[in-house]
């Protein structure tokens, strides 16, 4: 298992891929490489997209370690720097403009979070950046100090579903009148304000909601998950492993609409959430739901 990232529900998500050799499948997050490498190493040829070049790089370095270890043609693998919203253009482009299946992994990857300069854990000092893409040019610092407090209140309860949105919008108005907030340390001491009584974080939510918006989560979400539909072909599989309800809901959401209009059909009438085991192996799995629709 990648140090890099550990995917979750992975036997789950290769189980309902159905692999058959020589059929073409695409990771839209590669990630560490985790789904890539099972689905080659049962016989499925792979696109591995991911907008962030340090999974391209990673994934390429490990290529040679996990081929001796699972024995696959590293043939089978095609890499693409991209956003999976352009999958189209990048699956006609690369030989994938049809395939037997699909994988998206929502969420950020144990990489991101771990190294502080990206700017995407509360838990790590660092600069407020959670561009995935180092070429987007807006970071969440910039958000947090520009948006007027009616912004800041419609971003924190929409992408974070928090409910204290309207007192953390003033106390970051207030804050920075004395100064910018630049660091994601600063941003907690402004959110928490002193409150150490919560089950989870006080700067969970408002980490999320600006990380959902310097990278256009949900609009990525719903354009990708309509491209992938057009290239799947009949019998295949689409998976989503989603982290968070917003997310959940979409994808919930356009199954239900696909089964309606008749073009697929709901595997998972339940999302599969982790085991136990896997939990206790690896927490950040513990909010994480995969959906399985199969085309008709």
């Amino acid at each position: 298992m990648s140090d890099y990232h550990i995917s979750v529900l992975l036997k789950e998500t290769i189980e309902n891929l159905n692999i058959e050799p020589g059929k073409k499948y695409i990771d839209a997050t590669l990630g560490g490489g985790g789904h890539s490498f099972e689905i080659l190493r049962h016989g499925g040829r792979v696109l591995g997209l991911d907008v962030d070049q340090d999974a391209l790089d990673y994934v390429q370095k490990e290529l040679r370690i996990k081929n001796q270890e699972l024995r696959f043609d590293e043939k089978n693998l095609t890499l693409a720097k991209g956003n999976f919203r352009d999958i189209d253009k990048i699956a006609s482009k690369t030989g994938f403009a049809k395939v037997a299946g699909a994988v998206f992994d929502l969420g950020v990857s144990s990489h991101q979070l771990q190294i502080a300069e990206r700017g995407f854990s509360f838990q790590r000092e660092g600069p407020l950046d959670m561009r995935m893409d180092r070429d987007l040019s807006v970071k969440a610092g910039d958000l947090i100090n520009i948006l007027t407090r009616g912004e800041l209140y419609e971003l924190f309860t929409k992408l974070g579903e928090e409910y204290n949105a309207h007192a953390i919008s003033e106390r970051i108005i207030r804050a920075r009148r004395v100064s910018p907030i630049l660091t994601t340390s600063e941003l907690v001491e402004v959110v928490g304000d002193g409150r150490h009584n919560f089950k989870i974080n006080p700067a969970t939510k408002v980490f999320q909601a600006l990380r959902i918006a310097i990278n256009d989560e949900i609009n990525s979400l719903k354009a990708g998950l309509s491209s992938m539909w057009g290239l799947t072909e009949k019998g295949g599989r689409l998976t989503v492993i989603s982290f968070h309800s917003l997310e959940d809901r979409i994808v919930k959401n356009q199954f239900k609409d696909w089964e309606k209009e008749g073009t697929g059909k709901i595997i998972t009438k339940k999302p599969i959430i982790p085991s136990l085991d896997e939990v206790s192996v690896n927490k950040r799995s513990r909010s994480s739901k995969l959906r399985v629709i199969e085309k008709l």
